[in-house]
Parts: structure tokens; sequence; C-alpha cells
């Protein structure tokens, strides 16, 4: 009798922990299994505790547990690989069952928690096979709590556990753990759900939060059947062995990430919207996955010809790193052929390029030289009352932003996140002043990149209005220029960083794709903006209203470099908005990671700071060099150095290539220069990275906010705010890049945003 396998993800993790001959023996098995599982060498038998688990030998030391789902028309069985593990860790206590909530098939194991916990919810494990294993006692022996230690989730009952979506297995454990410790072991072995509910109400998350940003989200709309083993199994992201395992085995973790996502996650990738749907986060919980997942999605339900997704983000790297993630989560060429993968400046320069001929086209200027030319104008002109930099955040962010054509216009606008408010004269004058600055630029052949994305929004809005007509009467429909169809350019879009965009850049996606279900799909985190680009999505006509999800859990960023980073992000009760006129928070937000406590160590000069940089990296290369059996690795690529700006980068890389003995890699917009050990960049460059071991140096008073901000302490006091809260951004994105170890570094005076954490 032949049979179908399949593997669940705790099994696969299971797998990825086993070396690479227990790896072979298991893929021989499944082999075996397929062929005939009652052959007398599998050995295939039921546990006595819960009777659908069966455990059958993969060799003499290691087993795997299986639960059968369902017999085919043509009498095939299907089984489930739940746990690939040695013998002496199965236990009868081990359980499967459906989760109330999701309907998904869980699988629950007690063995990770100590014994003083298990007696106090008063659980007794038994080894499956007692004659054959060795007295190893099942859980990890831990001292004896401290009687009247209050449980650390007391506050909370049984009911509300089971209602928010806890397994029905781990409540009683739950309620009983009076520590951080006890409860990271009890969720290390817990289903998504139960780890999520369970994080988030010791986080501090209210009940009611819990509900509406977790259990919500993933809540079927029916109670499932309990005992409906099939369709639980139907409901969760499960592996064919005939298709993946050998992959799984070659691939590692990141096959993980590739088919596994969070219940949270996967309920937000592929939900339908009737609108406009944002996902938001912290660093780590798997904004950009669910966004990649989300385009995956769309991109299976398209039914016609043609490109008809928009992936995209704000900067030339981000974008490479998408196409080649995108590139391995979609396995058909023909489907990923019909998304486009670009950087938000690159889409306005294409979309500039279809409807310019080569006479009209101007180069492109970065911000820097705008600058350089505004304030040569403020010269010329003798202008003392007006900054260059204000001059040019207000054209960019509310004229351009909000495609402002005339003074008067300009006199009626918005100007939400601008800091000091503008009489009538006063905007007169700056209209005045930015009309002789465009004129400037104009005469030069030259525009901002502000402007083309303007440009490039006009053009899209006019498309779009054609592409209107066209539906309404296709006959007099106008389109003058001739080069324009009478269709939106896209089905969907879907934006990663989305905190970064300029307000032009919205407008222009609003016009791209027709307003309808899932038109548009936002990721993003406004703790992360490192730039001026403050937007209210509501006033550019993106309504999200209803439609966001927030990811609390982060898998990539360790507990203890999380809470410094918060911690860094939210001093003086800094707040931040939701790109809606909203406040946004990472209340709740936690990691399941635990690493070593951040190092923030001061020095009393620039040189002294190199040197003992110099020696912390010599130490982190030659403890990466070599893995956990002591063989040789690579350290490259896993260590890195973060400067506040240019000038430092220069200076930290010729100091450690030629006194520190290392080897040094420049981060660039188009990713690493060169193949050295230690990747070198500025803050700015780290943005999407991760890396296992980071310094974050030169982090001093004078060097981040820089002192210029000073002069709006009174002048403009929300200016000021504003500075000091991107200041505080660039920190944090810096600080959670690092994935395991963090190091924070100055000279003479630490900066102020290091106050939290240094004298807090």
């Amino acid at each position: 009798m032949t049979a179908r396998l399949s593997l669940h993800y705790k099994a696969e993790e299971e797998l990825y922990k086993l070396d690479r001959t227990v790896k072979g023996l298991f893929y021989d098995f499944c082999h075996r299994f397929r062929k005939n599982p009652d052959q007398p060498g599998l050995d295939l038998k039921k546990l006595k505790g819960d009777s659908r688990i069966h455990r059958a030998k993969i060799n003499q030391s290691y087993r795997a547990l299986l639960i059968p789902v369902e017999t085919d028309e043509r009498g095939r069985q299907h089984w489930l690989i739940i746990a690939v593990r040695h013998r002496k860790d199965v236990y009868d206590e081990l359980q499967v069952a459906v989760n109330r909530v999701t309907g998904e098939l869980e699988f629950v194991d007690l063995a990770v928690m100590g014994d003083s916990s298990l007696q106090r919810a008063g659980i007794t494990l038994t080894p499956a096979e007692p004659d054959d294993v060795a007295p190893t006692p099942a859980p990890i022996r831990e001292p004896d709590q401290v009687p009247d230690r209050p449980p650390l989730l007391g506050a909370y009952t049984a009911d509300q556990l089971r209602d928010l979506g806890v397994a029905e297995q781990l409540i009683d454990l739950a309620l009983a753990v009076t520590t951080d410790e006890e409860l990271d072991r009890l969720v290390s072995g817990a289903p998504l759900l139960s780890k999520d509910v369970l994080y988030g109400l010791a986080a501090g998350m209210s009940i009611d939060s819990v509900l509406e940003e977790v259990t919500r989200p993933v809540k079927l709309s029916t109670a499932p059947d309990l005992a409906d083993i099939s369709t639980a199994v139907s409901r969760t992201n499960v592996s064919s062995i005939d298709d993946d395992v050998q992959a799984a085995l070659d691939e590692g973790s990141f096959r993980s990430w590739k088919h596994y996502l969070h219940p949270t996650q996967a309920k937000t990738a592929r939900r339908e919207y009737t609108g406009p749907a944002r996902v938001s986060g912290g660093p780590g919980t798997g904004k950009t996955v669910v966004a990649l997942h989300r385009v995956k999605y769309l991109v299976e339900q398209l039914t016609d010809d043609g490109v008809q997704i928009l992936l995209t983000t704000f900067t030339a790297n981000l974008a490479a790193d998408l196409r080649l993630r995108l590139t391995s989560l979609i396995s058909e060429p023909e489907l990923l052929a019909r998304v486009d993968v670009m950087h938000i400046d690159q889409l306005a320069a294409r979309v500039i390029g279809e409807n310019t001929d080569q006479r009209n086209r101007r180069k492109r200027i970065s911000d820097q030289a705008a600058m350089i030319e505004m304030r040569q104008l403020l010269l010329e002109l003798d202008e003392k009352r007006w900054e260059a930099d204000f001059l040019l955040d207000e054209w960019e962010q509310v004229i351009l932003g909000q495609a402002l054509t005339s003074r008067s216009d300009y006199f009626s606008a918005r100007r939400g996140g601008r800091g000091r408010a503008l009489t009538r004269p006063e905007r007169s004058q700056i209209w005045k002043l930015i009309e002789q600055f465009a004129a400037r630029l104009d005469k030069l052949g030259a525009e901002t990149w502000g402007q083309a994305a303007e440009r490039a929004a006009r053009f899209e809005i006019e498309r779009a209005a054609a592409a209107e007509r066209y539906r309404s009467s296709p006959a007099t429909a106008d389109d003058s220029s001739g080069s324009r169809p009478f269709v939106y350019r896209y089905r969907h879009v879907v934006v990663d960083e989305a905190q970064d965009l300029r307000a032009a850049h919205w407008k222009m996606l609003r016009a791209m794709v027709e307003p309808g279900p899932n038109d548009l799909f936002i990721a993003g985190d406004t703790h992360q903006r490192i730039y001026d680009h403050q937007v209210s999505l509501g006033a550019l006509g993106i309504n999200i209203r209803g439609r966001s999800r927030r990811l609390t859990l982060s898998y990539r960023t360790t507990r203890e470099i999380l809470e410094h980073a918060l911690r860094i992000a939210e001093g003086n009760k800094t707040v931040y908005d939701d790109l809606d006129d909203g406040v946004d928070n990472l209340s709740g937000y936690r990691s399941v990671l635990h690493g070593p406590t951040p190092t923030f160590l001061g020095y009393q000069n620039w040189p002294s700071e190199l040197a003992g940089v110099g020696t912390l990296l010599q130490g982190w290369r030659d403890e990466l060099s070599t893995d956990d059996d002591g063989a040789r690795q690579d350290p490259s690529g896993h260590v890195a150095v973060a400067v506040a700006d240019h000038e430092q980068l220069t200076q930290v890389i010729e100091y450690l290539e030629k006194q520190g003995g290392l080897t040094c890699a420049e981060l660039t917009k188009d990713g690493p220069r060169g193949d050295g050990e230690i990747h070198v960049g500025t803050m700015h460059r780290f943005k999407g990275l991760e890396y296992q071991r980071l310094a974050i140096i030169g982090v001093r008073k004078g060097a981040i906010p820089r002192p210029y901000i000073e002069r709006y302490r009174r002048s403009d006091p929300q200016r000021y705010e504003l500075e000091q809260r991107k200041a505080r951004s660039l920190l944090f994105v810096a600080a959670t890049r690092a994935r395991d170890v963090l190091a924070i570094t100055w000279h003479g005076a630490p900066s102020p945003l290091l106050d939290p954490v240094v004298n807090g």
C-alpha cells in the first residue's frame, strides 16, 4: 500500500537543526514510507497519549512523528509528518489539535518547559520508548521558583486565553509561568498564534488590542470542526515531500521564509481588501515578507495577459533585493514576468520618458545639488529671511506634493507636519522665491527628483482621466497624444518602505491603479522614516481607514537590542504619525530572540575610538571565523560598521585597513563595493540590511543630531521636533540592523539621543 507524505513547518524547523547525515536518512525514510508505511522496518506505532500521533523509525536513534490525514479515492493514505527528533525526545504527552480560532492543525510539545513549570501545572511527561532510552530527564532541570512569585499572566483567565486562540494544551502552563525565561521556553515550542498572543499580553498589550491586532485578522468566519483533521491540514501551510523536502534540506532556513508565514502575516498577505490596505510594524516583524507574499497571491489571481502588478520601494538597492527575493518566491517565469519591480524614482523616470520627447527632457539633480542652487539664489538676492533647506522642503512637500499651480492655491494649502505656521504675506514671499528657483533650474535644463515625481504624477493623472472617459464613452474619449492607452497602468500596486515616499510619489501611484478592491497594498513603519517626506495618505486620495494591520513580533533582532533601540526611538516621548493624520506606536512590540546586552563605549578622542573599534572588530572577525564545531568559515558580510557621515566613512575604512589588519567593503547605493570582511557605510545605507554583529560609531554630541537644528529650538519648535525625530529614526534604523550583537561608541560626550540608554 502506497502513501502520500507532507511536512508540517515544525518538522521542517527541526530538520534544519540536524546534521547532513540524519537529513539524508530522513529523505530515505520518506521514500520507504511512501512505498509501504506498514513495512516492519519502520515500526509504525501509536503514542499512548494522543492516539492520532504515530512514531516511525528513521534509524536506531531518530524518529518521525506522523498523523494520518485522509485516504484518497484510490485508497492511498495521506500522512503528515509533524516532528523529526531523537527517540529520547518522544513523549506520550505530545498532542495535535485543531485551533478553535484559525481552524489550522497545531502540534504542541510540552517538553520544552522546565520541571518546576510542569509541576506547577500538574503535568508529568512519560518517554514513549522507556526500555530503549537512557534515563535522561525530559525537560531541563531548573531551580525551584520563589514560592511567592506571582504568575506572569495572572491577570488573565483560561477562557480569555482560549478566546484569543491560545492552544488548549498550553493554557494551564501559560497561566503558571512566573518569569520571562519560562515564557520564552513555553512559546519556543508553541504554535505561532499562541506565541503572538502570549508575547503580546506579556508585553503589556490589552486584551482588546490583542484581539484586534492578533486574533481577529486570522479568525475564521465560522467555528471550525475541532475533530476534522483533514480540513485543518488543508488550512495549514505544509510541504509536499515529493516536491519540496529535498529543496528544504538544500536551502536551509530560507526555505521557511518562502513557505511559512505567521498566521497574522498570512491572513494579511492573502486577504481580499475593498480598497487600499496598510501593514505596519517595527523592524524584523516581516512587513517586507508580507509584501512579497502579497505580490505572489495577487499575481496568481490574474486572468488576462500582460504586466499587471507593480512592486516598488524607495531606493535602487532595496528594489534589487526585492527582485531577488521575489524570484526565489515565485518559481513560474510567466508569473514573474507579470510583475514590475523598480524603485519609485526609476518609475517616475519611465513615465516621463514615455511622455516627453528628447528635446524637452531635463537632467535630474540630487537634493544636495538643489540645495547648492537654492543657497546661491538666496545669496544673489541677499535674502536672509528664509533658509534654503526650509524653502526646498516647502517646495517638495507642499507645492509639488499637492501639485499646486498658483499662488492662490498655495494660500489655501494644508501644511501638515511642516512646523511653523505661515502668514499670507509670508506665503506670498515664499511663492515668489520658489518661482525664481524653478526658473533658475529650467534655465539650466535641470529638475529635482521631486519635480520629476510631480511631473510623472500629472502624466498618470491625465492617463487615468483618459481611461475614465473611455470607460464612460469609448467613441468620444480624447487621447490627443496618441501614445497612452485608455487603461490604468497597473491592476495592483504593492509598496514597501512606504514611510519614505514623497507626496508626489503617492499621487502618481494613486493614478496608476484603478480605485477598487486590492488596488494598493502599503508596507511601512514611520519609526523608520529617515527622510523629510511627511504625508497624509487620506489627503492624497488613498483611504486606508479600517484596512490597517500592525505586526508586533520581531523575528530578526534580539530582545536586548530591541529594548535599547526602542528607548532611543521613543526618547522624550517622541510621537510618530501613521501616514494618515493619526499616531503610530510600537506598543506590544517584542522579539522572539535572546542575545547579549548591547555595549555602549565612550572614548576620550577620535583616534582612541578608532583603536577601540578596531580591536572589537578583530575579535568579532575571529569569533565568526569558525562555526560551533570548530570548522573554518568565512566571516565576510556578517560584521558591519555604521557611521554618521562620509567624512567618517573614509577615515574608518583607512584606519581599519592600514592599522586594524582588516579588509573593508563600502556600502553604496548599489550594495557593497568589493568583497572585504567588514562592511562600512553611513547609517542611511543600512536601510533594509541585516548583520550578525554591528558597531555604530561616532555617535557623539554634535554628530547626531546635527548642531544646525539648535537654531530651530526657539524659532520653530515644531521643526526642531521634526529634526529630532528624524535623527532618532536614523539611529533606530541603524541599531535594529544588528541581529545578534550591537555596540555603540562615541568620543567626548555621547549624543543626547543616547541618554535613555546611557544615563537612563
